[in-house]
């Protein structure tokens, strides 16, 4: 295929994928070049992921040229390389803002873009979705297809392989691609490797393996055994893909994912497949077309705003550690003093702070990739041996493991260390990764310790904590982004077990905060204060067990008594009420409110202007406190001016 470089750009004149499909096969490579400028140029504004995006370009361009979406169903896996699929789909104009408030999502989004049949932020779902539109389809009478691009990466968690082995038996059409960019799975991608699986995935070939199948069914039954097997261990020398064959899919691959003149010819043949599962197995290049990318060791997965000249990217102004950052020096600091501390993470190392301690401890430390479900059971089995394992999981991701932490960890009441990043809202990621409902889906297993840090000082005594319980599990949580610049400990303390701490004391209000909005709460009592209101400040530090003799205080010393948290309704407050219940508080009148997440999910944001709309910044909290008062904070504010 020749590929002239016109002059003139294709990008401007191209708002959706039938525009796209009216250029000669022979513009593509320049089209390709275009959207992966237009990707580079747009994520340098807004920040978020760019390698993976920029490794499916071409991917993207033929997948858009070949099938006729939205009408055929394209489904991409976690979403964080979906970028130029949103620029080719009809939101260019809105790309620039990707991740910011009001703008578009950083992943697929079903209420967003018709070309977005499922919404995806969390790895592995793209073949069960794929499926279930696929049997749909067939139910229905239809005739479209349905095409999932997953990661290698994301090939990695058991989702993927449980939902290949249900597509192979049920024999649907249904087309994966597999976006191999890391492993390393496949052998040398070159012109025989193409001429393979183009011939492979042809009709001809196809039409003569079904040929050979009716005949070999006429055969007795050992012959046909035989005759079978010997065709596909054939294939599986020439190509590979014995595993994908032995789950029920056709293997076609590998081919280069860079090359339309290899993707072309085979995304044709395979979508004129008359019927069963294909897998066609890609080749790419994470940050492709980017040189500070391309030999960055993350190949740019996730970048904030950068300059496009010299890749540089915009460094953040805090002078307060990030939370993460302490959470990984602090476990290596109580990994030094005991060697049965191990760490172990879910394809997280550097976003958990781990990879700090892999560096220190290569040997004590284990990702065990994008498998949630085994790293919860895996630290359980170290547990049962006298290790101490600190399972680091983000909230949002915690949420695929629940099975386990309830039957492997909490009903043996093994003590697993769960650390839990990205508590509360989180910013640009929005509401898939936000870390809203661990507290009530932890609190409520029995025997469980669950802590919050109210900031970085917080977090070091925690971890201390942590790796002091050896006869039960344990979890503490704590937010993205940096602390509140608090002096720092040289090292941390175990912490009492269910015991808070007063940081301020007043007469007439008390805040009992749970976790990482005490900086709210202490800016809260200094407007109140202004009001002259007398507020005592409280840290629970535990939601269970519950500090019951300081809540039974704060309710019966107080006129008003709020609870704030960064979860879901079900949490903290939840606990802090049944305990004034049950110890009869209500019947002496305070005035209890528990501040929580709304009964929403929240959309993208900046982490201030989503906390804001939640509630739960100093505004939101002194309004909390005069509504249970009964009185009206705007009336009283133009009063004191």
């Amino acid at each position: 295929m020749p590929n002239p470089v016109s002059k003139t750009p294709l990008l401007d004149n191209i708002r959706d994928p039938e525009d796209l499909r009216r250029l000669a096969e022979s513009a593509l490579p320049q089209f390709a070049a275009e959207l992966r400028q237009e990707t580079i140029d747009a994520v340098a504004v807004t920040g978020g992921h760019l390698g993976a995006g920029l490794g499916v370009v071409e991917l993207t361009a033929a997948l858009h040229y070949i099938f006729d979406t939205p009408r055929d169903r394209l489904i991409w896996d976690v979403g964080h390389q979906a970028y130029p699929h949103k620029i080719l789909t009809g939101r260019r104009d809105r790309i620039r803002t990707l991740r910011q408030g009001g703008g578009l999502s950083g992943f697929t989004k079903r209420s967003e873009s018709e070309y977005d049949p499922f919404g995806a932020a969390h790895s592995s779902t793209s073949i069960s979705a794929g499926l279930g539109m696929a049997v749909a389809r067939d139910l229905a009478g239809g005739d479209n297809n349905v095409i999932c691009v997953i990661g290698d990466g994301a090939m990695s968690a058991g989702m993927a392989y449980e939902a290949m082995n249900n597509a192979g038996a049920m024999n649907s059409r249904l087309i994966v691609i597999l976006n191999d960019n890391d492993m390393s799975i496949a052998p040398p991608v070159g012109a025989m490797s193409a001429y393979l699986a183009r011939l492979l995935s042809g009709r001809t070939y196809r039409g003569l393996r079904e040929f050979g199948k009716q005949l070999a069914h006429r055969l007795p039954k050992f012959f046909e055994e035989r005759a079978m097997r010997a065709e596909e261990y054939a294939r599986g020398m020439m190509t590979g893909g014995t595993l994908f064959e032995e789950l029920g899919f056709y293997y076609v691959g590998p081919i280069d994912g860079h090359n339309f003149d290899h993707l072309l010819p085979v995304l044709k043949n395979v979508r004129d497949a008359e019927s069963g599962p294909v897998l066609v197995h890609v080749v790419t290049q994470k940050g492709k077309g980017y040189a500070p990318a391309e030999i960055s060791a993350d190949k740019y997965h996730g970048v904030v705003k950068f300059d496009v000249a010299t890749g540089a990217q915009a460094k953040a102004k805090s002078n307060a550690p990030s939370y993460t950052g302490v959470f990984g020096k602090s476990l290596v600091q109580e990994a030094m003093k005991d060697d049965k501390i191990v760490a172990v993470t879910a394809a997280m190392p550097s976003g958990t702070g781990l990879d700090l301690f892999a560096n220190e401890f290569p040997k004590r430390f284990f990702d065990v990739g994008i498998a949630e479900q085994h790293a919860v059971t895996f630290a359980a089995g170290l547990a049962t041996e006298g290790f101490k394992p600190f399972a680091a999981i983000y909230s949002t991701f915690l949420q695929r493991a629940y099975d386990q932490v309830v039957h492997d960890v909490a009903i043996q009441s093994l003590p697993v260390r769960f650390a839990i990043d990205r508590a509360g809202l989180v910013g640009a990621d929005g509401p898939t990764h936000a870390g809203s409902f661990d507290v009530a889906y932890l609190g409520c297993l029995p025997g469980f310790v669950v802590m919050a840090a109210a900031d970085e000082a917080e977090l070091m005594h925690m971890v201390a904590t942590a790796a002091a319980i050896d006869d039960r599990p344990s979890a503490f949580r704590y937010p993205r982004g940096e602390g509140l610049g608090v002096e720092m400990p040289s090292e941390g303390k175990p912490l009492e077990i269910g015991k808070g701490r007063i940081l301020r004391e007043g007469s007439k209000v008390a805040l009992l905060n749970f976790g990482a909005r005490l900086g709210e709460c202490l800016k809260a009592a200094d407007a109140l204060a202004g009001f002259g209101l007398s507020t005592t400040v409280a840290d629970a530090r535990f939601a269970k067990p519950l500090d019951t003799d300081l809540v039974l205080r704060l309710a019966r010393e107080h006129e008003v008594l709020v609870t704030i948290e960064e979860g879901a309704i079900g949490g903290f407050g939840s606990y802090v009420m049944q305990a004034l219940a049950e110890n009869g508080v209500f019947d002496s009148g305070v005035k209890f409110r528990a501040m929580v997440l709304p009964d929403v999910f929240i959309d993208h944001d900046s982490p201030a202007a989503m906390y804001a709309r939640a509630g739960l910044d100093d505004k939101g909290i002194t309004a909390k406190v005069f509504e249970a008062l009964g009185r009206d904070v705007a009336a009283e504010t133009v009063k004191l001016a």
